[in-house]
């Protein structure tokens, strides 16, 4: 009975379910997932703004404004009776507060310290922004050189990295993908002509490159991605050529096209879903990398500009002063764990996709 279950199940049913069972690559899947998804919510989790504000009456609600898709918008001290110069205090605010039994209230995020703050910032001494604070109840993973919260910056930093690989990878597939099976499927001229000017183009110095942009122009987010996506997408390239070349040898496309079918379906619907299983194996790996590509340039100075929160640029800073731990074990840790697991769900992946296990042939 269980085996005619198997046989009525789709193939991609049957390797959702191997990859189940691979305990470390779906325990993995699920842990980096939740986190990225809540690194989505980092302005209402660690953030110095306040979640709510209950002053005379009417409720403010600071936190929320830190959403990319809502107008920044800034609320002054004097709007809720402090004497301060621009921005509200909150700390301060909800301190005095409760201390002075007032009717009005707010409510902080769980780990109220962000990511941008630091020796610059009002009572910086009270609440421990000082340069080199080593962790404590107060401040998890302690203070940098410049006063600012080291748990605040990683957990951005993490969303950050995971978000520049995601990108990276979703773009350099579908560049790849396309070239790559236009050339293995048409070839002729058509496929010699790209592999000439593929070869032109990958003897471009990336390095290079991205050091004269970074010297002419302030590198960005996705100025980077931009940068890496012109010559990344060549070697998905040539795993997508070889894979359409080899299926298409095969006798299930000679009989789709004598039926009459269209070169456009029967790439997308015959030969496309047999060439996934090595792009798709591929994929967690692909990620890893481009992680630590992102670190690699920020920690040599190519990368995101500060103060925008990079484990590469956090991880030059503690080298410059080693006796400082946690500055070393903090980005070194996250980026371990990180990729780690992303690796153990490459090896699920590559496990559960195996033709050797299910096949479309078979």
């Amino acid at each position: 009975m269980k085996k005619n279950q198997d046989i009525s199940l789709s193939i991609y049913k049957k390797r959702w379910l191997k990859f189940k069972t691979m305990k470390r690559g779906y325990y993995s899947f699920i842990i980096i997932t939740t986190l990225y998804l809540l690194s989505w919510l980092l302005p209402v989790l660690v953030n110095n703004k306040a979640l709510i504000v209950q002053y005379e009456g009417d409720y403010y609600f600071p936190a929320i404004h830190d959403f990319s898709l809502i107008p920044d918008r800034i609320f002054l001290g004097e709007e809720f009776g402090q004497d301060v110069p621009g921005e509200a205090d909150y700390r301060s605010l909800q301190a005095e507060w409760s201390d002075g039994n007032s009717e009005n209230w707010m409510l902080m995020p769980p780990y109220h310290f962000g990511p941008l703050e630091g020796v610059g910032s009002r009572d910086n001494v009270k609440w421990g922004l000082q340069m080199y604070s080593p962790p404590s109840s107060q401040h998890w993973l302690g203070t940098d050189d410049t006063g600012r919260d080291v748990f605040a910056r990683l957990v951005y930093a993490f969303n950050i990295s995971i978000s520049f690989a995601l990108i990276l990878a979703l773009l350099n597939y579908t560049i790849g993908i396309a070239i790559g099976g236009a050339m293995g499927y048409f070839g002729g001229r058509f496929d010699l002509f790209f592999q000439r000017i593929i070869e032109i183009w990958s003897s471009l110095p990336m390095l290079f490159v991205i050091i004269i942009i970074a010297s002419i122009v302030r590198p960005t987010f996705f100025l980077l991605i931009f940068i890496y996506t012109i010559v990344n997408w060549i070697g998905m390239t040539y795993l997508m050529r070889a894979e359409f070349y080899r299926e298409k040898a095969k006798d299930y496309v000679a009989a789709a096209l004598s039926m009459g079918q269209s070169n456009a379906k029967v790439i997308f619907k015959h030969i496309l879903p047999n060439s996934l299983v090595p792009v798709i194996t591929y994929f967690p790996f692909a990620i890893v990398g481009y992680i630590a590509a992102l670190v690699s340039l920020d920690y040599l100075g190519f990368g995101l500009p500060p103060p925008i929160p990079s484990w590469g640029q956090m991880l030059d800073v503690g080298l410059q002063n080693i006796s400082k731990w946690w500055m070393v074990f903090s980005p070194v840790g996250a980026e371990f764990f990180t990729l780690m697991l992303v690796v153990f769900i490459g090896e699920g992946v590559r496990e559960a996709f195996d033709p050797k296990v299910y096949s479309r042939l078979r």
